[in-house]
């Protein structure tokens, strides 16, 4: 039967440069006789002069570590994979005595790398996949970035010291203390600053041979495709669904890929999206979940270094974009679950009924994406007569109102920070609690920022409750307009 044989990287020049080689083979020591026999310098890399496997060579069978066996007699079906795993090094060089750096070489044509970039980038100029026209081709791509936060930061690290030529990124926040836990492009003495501004500083700190372009601006229908326009590459680093159909959108109508990456808790999710020969975000998910099913990082957290390994994906799936090089993630969905430590890739195919991308599409320029999104229909009309603010509810409870305080967040929230008296309803609870609270008190219904509990409201009313109101900002702003003894977070 045939068998399909991976050959890793450090492998691959005796092999002919191939990643896999298909033998004819029906034990684990058949496969491998048959590998050598056929390409007869890689025995002296596989085995001793004993004839037994090198200490640093590793073979599965599929995800089965077969080393142990007794490879002559270890069978193979016919959809196993066979996999040589040899130890590799990296990461730290040895050392060696510091000189100057060696003369440019001298041409009648200048070379397309000055003598600073060839020092600088000399890890890539010795990849094949790279060499010196590869790294032009990053030298002179322009990458746009959505956002200078959880996964821009990494994105634009990595594309940054890469050496892509030209980076722009919209943003139009400030670093918070909050943001320092994952967002690495910003530090403690950049809280209160906007994040272009330590966005543009650490950057140039990594590479000042490129060029940062910043875009303090909202993304908006408005500016969407002139920004797009201007760059080969979009990366979407958001966190909410508007801007993320909004980028989809802008990129198909624009023609420029879309390197997508999403994060949540523990999990992670990475794919190119609006590519010519590929599906786009909306062939994945039509339509968003309704308002407030799923909660953002601010509400739900995340692992610090999640964004830090998916952001890399990323970064990864740009450079090869650029290059020419490798498989991207196109009509690929990848999935990665930290806790696991696993990643699956799903198939994606093209929806022929797209609104945006399909042969018959409707959406021919942006829309209004958070109405779209559901945002503005939230809680419904007369939202703001609801609305409390803190100062507000001080006044309340200083006059001693008899009040519900309803506190709507997660227990390991509730570890964090509460308001006296409160009383705690996850949202998720809150459905199936009802008759725990009655429609003749008065109810101030709270979260973190005011989010979740817009949510509860529109529940609560729903269901009959009159004297509703939503504390506005959640217990961050009570913390920071009436109690700074209460933790912000």
């Amino acid at each position: 039967m045939h068998v399909k044989i991976l050959i890793p990287t450090p492998l691959r020049s005796f092999v002919g440069g191939a990643r896999e080689v298909e033998v004819e083979a029906r034990t684990v020591g058949d496969a491998l006789q048959s590998l050598i026999e056929r390409h007869a310098q890689l025995k002296k890399h596989l085995y001793g002069e004993d004839g037994k496997l090198r200490s640093f060579v590793n073979v599965y069978v599929n995800d089965e570590d077969v080393r142990y066996l007794k490879q002559a007699d270890t069978p193979l079906g016919e959809r196993d994979v066979l996999s040589i795993v040899p130890s590799v090094a990296g990461g730290i060089e040895p050392a060696v005595p510091k000189t100057a750096p060696p003369a440019p070489p001298t041409s009648a044509s200048p070379l397309p790398l000055s003598a600073e970039e060839i020092r600088r980038y000399s890890r890539h100029l010795i990849m094949p996949e790279v060499g010196m026209k590869g790294q032009v081709k990053l030298k002179n791509a322009s990458v746009l970035l959505i956002g200078a936060g959880g996964l821009g930061s990494p994105l634009a690290l990595y594309l940054a010291a890469a050496g892509v030529g030209r980076i722009g990124i919209v943003d139009f926040d400030v670093v918070d203390e909050s943001n320092l836990q994952r967002q690495l492009l910003h530090g403690t003495s950049d809280v209160g600053r906007p994040k272009l501004e330590s966005a543009r500083a650490r950057l140039r700190e990594v590479n000042p041979l490129i060029r940062i372009e910043t875009h303090e601006a909202r993304l908006t229908s408005e500016n969407a495709l002139e920004l797009f326009r201007a760059y080969d590459i979009v990366a979407d680093g958001t966190d909410n669904f508007p801007t993320r159909y909004l980028v989809n959108d802008a990129c198909v109508l624009t023609g420029k890929p879309n390197v997508y990456g999403s994060i949540f808790r523990f999990e992670g999710q990475a794919s190119v999206f609006a590519t010519v020969e590929g599906p786009c975000y909306r062939c994945l998910y039509p339509e968003p979940p309704p308002a407030g099913l799923v909660p953002s990082c601010a509400e739900g957290g995340v692992l610090g270094v999640l964004p830090g390994i998916v952001g890399s994906i990323q970064a990864c799936e740009v450079l090869k974009l650029i290059l020419g090089e490798g498989t991207p993630l196109v009509g690929r969905l990848l999935l990665f679950d930290a806790l696991a430590m696993n990643f699956r890739t799903l198939k994606l195919r093209r929806d022929p009924s797209c609104p945006v991308c399909g042969p018959n599409a409707t959406i021919r320029k942006l829309i209004d994406y958070e109405a779209f999104c559901g945002i503005e229909a939230e809680i419904g009309p007369g939202t703001g007569e609801f609305e409390l603010t803190p100062s507000e509810l001080k006044k309340k409870i200083d006059r001693g109102e008899d009040l519900v305080l309803l506190d709507v967040r997660e227990p390991q929230e509730w570890d964090i920070s509460r308001i006296e008296n409160a009383r705690l309803i996850p949202l998720g609870r809150l459905p199936y609690a009802l008759g725990e609270l009655s429609t003749a008190d008065e109810i101030v219904a709270f979260c973190r920022s005011g989010v979740r509990s817009r949510k509860a409201l529109q529940l609560l009313r729903e269901a009959g409750f009159r004297k509703v109101h939503n504390l506005s900002g959640g217990i961050n702003a009570w913390a920071e307009k009436v109690d700074a003894s209460v933790p912000r977070y």
